[in-house]
């Protein structure tokens, strides 16, 4: 791109304006056991009014209500876990703040949002000056992937761009191959930039360049078109003139617009400008996402970053536009960003000069997250990019074949257009993909048809998606080094929750899911705490009281019996092998009563129940008299089990 068309005619990136004198770690979630026909958020709001308030009944029975939607009774549970001052993880705080708003207190809402984005947050400042400490490393690193040479049709003028049409390649040119007078824009001293073709033979190189599009070629500048996969539409840069009719600015300047037009037998018609163009600032270079419901575009206007920010629009299917979104200070920057290029892989390609290179304008590269913002922007290296300006790259993947515009030295003209063949992609720092299953706790059968939601740390929703006939669900691409959330929803099912931790390091992360169901069938001799998920009583060494954590979880054998009550079982208590038979048969027993008498004080009719201490008969591990265990091991066998004798 010629140095004046930058300092002098523009920003930068349209090198054609006209002036007026031219006419969950795993989240408490997912250790929440729904049991036996009982609904979860009743059960703990029964065991909440016996006075059972442990942090971790307060957590799950707040959790309950969030997931449900209840979030006024979610912040009223959420507010008595914080007041025991345990420590939880980042996501509490931001579950409490976004119940909290919904009972209208912000201020604390916005503490706790604090609180959540100091544990959790992203330092972007940090992060940007990392990428740029290094950044003749990386682009060392980048360099060598491309074979480069003059493409062969260029002129002493200036030639540039680079799209693809019907077998030919399209670029912008300010020869004239065929008027008699030829008009001059007095800035370049060049003629007007008009569309031309060229022929592509099969190792990429251009031939027989002729004028092409005569219906979108106009007496001013024409630029930079992207054309639809079936042909018939098109988008490209024109100067503000349209009909006949020619606009300017404030300051009598003829800015820059991208216009469409269709395909009609052989002429293109219905040439309109997009309705978020401006007579007072610049929009151009137009490019495609591959399913074509995305345009990328350069443009000044308000809300730019710099002095010339990458933007995107989304094109509904009606053919209307919705608002356009700039990409952000992660592509953009203070300088000029221009000619975007986005490929199959939602790699997009743009120039910039504010992002760290070799000099005047590189090509930089940047692939799009699921959620649409884009990872760190990569300098793609030499020789593509030089200590000159390195713009309007296209290439496809298929071939590997493309082409970019330079005004390095050794060119023809201004700017001169030069097939690139890439040897090799560029390195990104890591990708990672996300996949799993899930499948049911029990009978292991993969699950069909299960809800699959991925959140991001801040619990944004990104993706949702429905398991497939084996029960497979496949999020593809995430962010390394990432946290993400994934709950599971599916009819007669437990909503589960769980965290994916992605590593540093390109690969796949595939995450086996198992749900539990709602309701669970129990017969005769089954254990009530094995069927239901709860935790082993356990007992202290010598001891037979019940203790705190052995009463929170004694108290789901209580709910199941009360709501179950033709269910009789049978108590059965054990002890570790220190001590003498004698004495654990005697301390198994009087375990086991106690068991007894605390669900019959607590409402259980005492015919239901019967209650046999078997002492260190039953071993459930090596640790017999005279074997050296641990205490954890020797725990293990200090339990009570509960197991069903009838139910009528």
């Amino acid at each position: 791109m010629k140095k004046h068309y930058i300092s002098i005619l523009l920003f930068g990136f349209f090198a054609m304006q006209l002036t007026a004198q031219v006419s969950y770690d795993n989240k408490a979630d997912k250790e929440y056991d729904r049991f036996a026909y009982i609904d979860a958020i009743k059960t703990y709001e029964r065991m909440y009014e016996r006075g059972y308030k442990s942090p971790d009944m307060l957590l799950k029975l707040a959790n309950a209500y969030y997931f449900s939607g209840d979030l006024e009774n979610a912040a009223k549970y959420y507010k008595e876990l914080f007041a025991t001052e345990t420590i939880v993880t980042p996501e509490c705080y931001y579950r409490y703040a976004q119940s909290l708003k919904s009972i209208k207190e912000y201020k604390k809402a916005d503490e706790m949002m604090a609180k959540f984005n100091k544990e959790n947050g992203n330092d972007l400042r940090a992060k940007l000056a990392k990428s740029q400490t290094n950044y003749l490393e990386v682009i060392k690193k980048n360099s060598g992937r491309y074979d480069i040479e003059n493409a062969g049709i260029n002129s002493k003028y200036s030639d540039y761009g680079s799209s693809y049409y019907n077998g030919n390649l399209v670029f912008s040119t300010a020869r004239d191959t065929g008027s008699f007078v030829k008009r001059m824009d007095p800035w370049t001293g060049e003629g007007f930039t008009n569309l031309y073709a060229a022929s592509v033979d099969s190792d990429g190189m251009l031939a027989n360049v002729h004028r092409a599009f005569k219906n979108l070629n106009t007496k001013f500048h024409e630029a930079t078109p992207v054309f639809t996969k079936d042909g018939k539409t098109v988008y490209f840069t024109r100067n503000n003139y349209n009909n006949g009719k020619r606009g300017t600015d404030a300051k009598e300047t003829t800015l820059l617009k991208i216009y469409k037009a269709t395909l009609n037998g052989e002429n293109w018609d219905n040439i309109t400008e997009l309705p978020f163009n401006s007579n007072d600032y610049s929009v151009a270079h137009p490019a495609l996402s591959s399913d074509e419901k995305t345009l990328y575009f350069a443009s000044d206007m308000p809300g730019t970053i710099g002095q010339s920010d990458i933007y995107k629009v989304s094109i509904n299917d009606d053919g209307t536009f919705g608002t356009p979104e700039n990409l952000g200070k992660g592509v953009n920057t203070e300088g000029k960003e221009t000619f975007p290029f986005i490929t199959e892989k939602n790699e997009l390609y743009f120039a910039s000069d504010g992002h760290p290179g070799l000099g005047g304008l590189d090509v930089f590269v940047s692939k799009a997250r699921q959620d649409g913002s884009f990872k760190e922007v990569l300098n793609v290296g030499e020789p593509l990019n030089s200590s000159k300006d390195d713009f309007g790259l296209w290439f496809s993947p298929q071939t590997k074949i493309g082409y970019v515009t330079s005004n390095r030295d050794g060119g023809m003209g201004g700017d001169d257009i030069y097939k690139v063949k890439e040897k090799r992609p560029i390195e990104y720092p890591c990708e990672q993909f996300l996949s799993g299953t899930v499948a049911d706790v029990e009978t292991h059968e993969m699950i069909s048809g299960a809800k699959v939601s991925l959140f991001d740390s801040s619990y944004k929703l990104l993706k949702t998606l429905t398991t497939n006939a084996k029960g497979e669900f496949d999020f593809g691409q995430v962010d390394c080094e990432a946290k993400y959330y994934i709950k599971t929803e599916k009819d007669a099912y437990n909503t589960d929750e769980i965290t994916a931790t992605i590593t540093a390091a390109t690969g796949k992360t595939i995450i086996p899911i198992t749900i539990e169901k709602t309701l669970k069938k129990v017969t005769v001799g089954d254990d009530i705490a094995k069927a239901f998920g709860i935790k082993i009583i356990y007992f202290d060494l010598n001891k037979s009281d019940i203790r705190p954590d052995a009463a929170l979880e004694l108290s789901k054998i209580l709910d199941v019996m009360m709501q179950n009550p033709t269910i009789r079982i049978d108590i059965r208590s054990h002890t570790d092998s220190r001590n003498t038979a004698a004495y654990n048969l005697k301390l198994s027993e009087r375990r086991a009563a106690s068991t007894k008498e605390w669900l019959i004080k607590n409402g259980v009719d005492a015919a239901r129940l019967t209650a046999k201490g078997y002492g260190e008969s039953q071993l459930v591990n090596k640790c017999a008299d005279g074997v050296d265990c641990t205490e954890e091991e020797h725990q293990a066998n200090r339990r009570s089990e509960f197991v069903i004798v009838s139910i009528q």
